[in-house]
């Protein structure tokens, strides 16, 4: 009966001994994650200072997050198998049967691995980095990062849009950071009844708008476009010089309303829609 009560306590103490240990190898792995992963970060801010430095432009430099992410999966990855390994748990085992349902695995996550490969062929043909302003399709808005499957997009509303990499090789995308400057298209329309001398007068007044106003370039398009339903329209093509949406929102506003404040001081009135109906007395 003694025997049998100290191969209880022995068997308990065992237990014991390897759950401590096991709880000793999570906490020292769980610090040499950490570890290691500040080390991939400070790794990470050392080579963008270099790249920056020496070649800002470098595509490099949209790839290194990636890169940063890609180590940080491979350590943990790293760090587990060998825990499992030291707790008795056969790795070469569980790599079999990896081998086993990888082709299920494989058909599973095509998705995935397409998304993947986008992310380099964004990076590699400088589509945009974050911080541009772009259009993917029907998400317009910020790039805020670029993801190893997918780009997130701030929208104008301030939505977070997240769009697969791998829809970027069917999609066209349009960088409007990349532009050197930004087109003004306005359509002002008078009433029928403007005289000939104020239908001149306000073509001249757009022209003096534009040229008084140095946020726009010179020589901008002023015209008679049609005479539409109800007004003569009067068309203005000017560009601005930036490539900042908000701010060419703000220098196309202040045109417009310096056009609309100089039609009114000199009487030239805007055309709205209307109809008139003639009736024919017998």
């Amino acid at each position: 009966m003694e025997n049998i009560i100290k191969s209880f306590e022995q068997i308990n103490n065992n237990a014991e001994v390897l759950h401590l240990n096991i709880i000793t190898g999570i906490i020292i792995n769980v610090f040499i994650i950490i570890a290691l992963f500040k080390a991939a970060d400070l790794l990470d801010k050392r080579l963008k200072e270099r790249i920056a430095v020496s070649s800002p432009d470098s595509p490099v430099l949209q790839f290194l997050p990636v890169l940063n992410k890609v180590i940080k999966g491979l350590v943990l990855f790293f760090i587990i198998a060998s825990f499992l390994q030291s707790s008795g748990y056969s790795i070469t085992s569980l790599i079999a049967g990896f081998g086993i349902t990888g082709l299920a695995i494989g058909f599973a996550a095509q998705q995935t691995i397409a998304d993947f490969f986008g992310t380099f062929i964004i990076i590699a043909d400088k589509m945009y980095k974050p911080g541009d302003f772009v259009k993917i399709g029907d998400v317009e808005g910020t790039v805020e990062c670029i993801n190893l499957f997918s780009t997130k997009v701030r929208t104008l509303d301030d939505f977070l849009v997240t769009v697969p990499n791998n829809n970027i090789s069917g999609t066209n995308i349009v960088n409007l950071s990349r532009a050197h400057k930004r087109r003004i298209n306005e359509v002002f329309g008078v009433t029928y009844d403007t005289s000939d001398e104020k239908l001149q007068r306000a073509i001249e007044i757009i022209h003096e708008v534009c040229d008084k106003n140095d946020s726009l370039h010179k020589k901008p398009v002023v015209f008679v476009e049609t005479l539409a339903a109800s007004s003569i329209n009067i068309k203005l093509l000017a560009y601005v010089k930036t490539n900042s949406y908000n701010r060419f929102a703000e220098i196309r506003s202040d045109v417009i309303l310096e056009i609309v404040k100089r039609f009114r001081a000199e009487n030239i009135s805007f055309a709205f829609p209307s109809q008139s109906i003639y009736i024919e007395k017998k």
